[in-house]
């Protein structure tokens, strides 16, 4: 009996942190992996290191030198050199560990063995990044980053680069308009992707930027965000005027990009320019982002008229994208499908798009037309997408890479809140004045008397 009941004492608090353990599991995983799988992971990772690496094959024979000093200084069997393990770093995710590799291995061999790894190791997932010939990088993460998205806190976003979302290695991903100067967005309804756009106008809401808009849905998606807009297009017609205006910017910025080509003798490299970015800062014009929602609404037509203006706005976009880069101007091109079916111009000015972004999508017909052209792999994991995970998307871009990303939650009055407060960023550009929205002035709150009125008595 006395040996039943100390049973019980000592089980209970015992049921009571497992339980504990598997609701922060499911609640809170990171809290659960900083407490519970951060240990576990590491003391599986240090102590079965040597034989994990013989099982997956990432083993070589050691040189006859080790054969020979193992063999005068013990008894002990010489067994096969893993690659050299560095320190472990934790982080609030997972675990970092850098690798040299042993001659005659290859990061793809350690790719390769990534899915053993991590049930070896008992974490979410394993990713191999190459730091320098001969030496990799391991990031194990210890849970689903995606499921809930928390973007790192020492992210700081520069001018035209700006954190919208999260890798599946728990690294942000950055938007970088230098180096990626244009890119395509596809998503069905209720996807996230008018979340990614949120995220995209609100952090450059912040920079000297000019943002210009065109959304043929009567500016449902960018009217919020009119008070930092320098130019809202919210038709077809209203679109048709715009792009012209946009076109003599960009070949203004390329007479003043000319004018300082006129190299004289001794003029030093530096001085030298053939895009903005060599100009002094004092003469360099700010840069413009233009978000083209719902793109196909630019190309679809009803009559002749109709045709002959869809041809003049796919021939500018498509001058834009070609020639825009070196003048400043980069494209922002969102919709739910993007292919020959649209029309003439359509498929060449996808081919100027160089990043992708595609959502969930209806078919996978609408996955090949953002990724299948350039990372024929990242089309399945496109049409995985659940529709319960509204945010999640695949990026990829030209150089065939390609991951999975998640936006975190942003609400439309907070985003268009950010935009009413950095409205003074709006820079002064004449050929787009006529295009400035109206903001309409915010309501003001009548406040309730302070004296009480007299009360009415018989």
């Amino acid at each position: 009996m006395t040996d039943l009941t100390t049973l019980l004492e000592v089980g209970g608090p015992v049921a009571a942190l497992g339980g504990g353990a598997a609701y922060a599991r499911a609640r809170h995983p990171g809290l659960y992996w900083s407490t519970v799988g951060l240990p576990l992971s590491t003391a599986r990772l240090i102590g079965s290191y040597g034989s994990v690496m013989e099982a997956c094959g990432l083993t070589v024979a050691p040189s006859r030198l080790r054969v020979l000093a193992v063999k005068a200084t013990s008894r002990r069997e010489v067994r096969p050199v893993p690659p050299r393990r560095g320190i472990i770093r934790p982080t609030t995710t997972g675990l970092r560990v850098r690798l040299r590799l042993a001659p005659g291995q290859e990061p793809a061999d350690v790719a390769a063995s990534a899915e053993r790894l991590r049930h070896a190791w008992g974490v979410h997932a394993v990713y191999v990044t190459t730091v320098k010939p001969g030496v990799v990088d391991l990031r194990l993460v210890g849970f689903d980053v995606l499921n809930r998205v928390r973007m790192p806190r020492k992210t700081q976003a520069e001018l035209l680069r700006v954190p919208v979302a999260l890798r599946e290695d728990a690294t942000p991903f950055l938007r970088d308009y230098r180096t990626v100067p244009h890119q395509l967005t596809l998503g069905a309804t209720l996807s996230g992707k008018s979340m990614y756009l949120r995220h995209l106008v609100t952090g450059l809401a912040r920079q000297p930027v000019a943002l210009v808009g065109i959304d043929c849905k009567r500016g449902v998606e960018l009217a919020p965000f009119a008070a930092r807009l320098s130019a809202l297009a919210t038709n077809p017609e209203q679109a048709a005027e715009l792009l012209p205006a946009l076109i003599r910017e960009m070949e203004e910025r390329y007479d003043l990009i000319k004018a300082r080509q006129g190299i004289a003798p001794g003029t030093p490299d530096e001085e030298i320019t053939s895009d903005i970015w060599g100009l002094p800062e004092s003469e360099r014009p700010v840069p413009v982002v233009l978000f083209v929602d719902e793109v196909a609404e630019l190309f679809l037509v009803a009559t002749k008229k109709d045709e002959e203006r869809r041809d003049e706005m796919v021939t500018q976009l498509i001058r834009l994208a070609q020639l825009g880069r070196a003048a400043g101007i980069y494209l922002e091109v969102c919709g739910q499908r993007f292919g020959a079916e649209l029309g003439k111009g359509a498929t060449m000015l996808r081919a100027q798009l160089t990043g992708r972004v595609c959502h969930r999508v209806n078919d996978e017909a609408s996955a090949k037309m953002a990724l299948g052209d350039i990372a024929p792999e990242a089309v399945f994991a496109a049409c995985a997408i659940a529709p319960e995970r509204p945010g999640l998307a695949v990026a990829g871009d030209t150089s065939g890479g390609w991951s999975r990303i998640r936006t975190p939650y942003l609400s439309l009055g907070d985003a268009a809140e950010t935009c009413r407060a950095w409205a003074h960023m709006v820079p002064d550009l004449p050929a787009l004045k006529p295009f400035r929205p109206d903001v309409p002035a915010p309501p003001v709150e009548i406040p309730s008397p302070v004296v009480k009125p007299r009360p009415v008595t018989d």
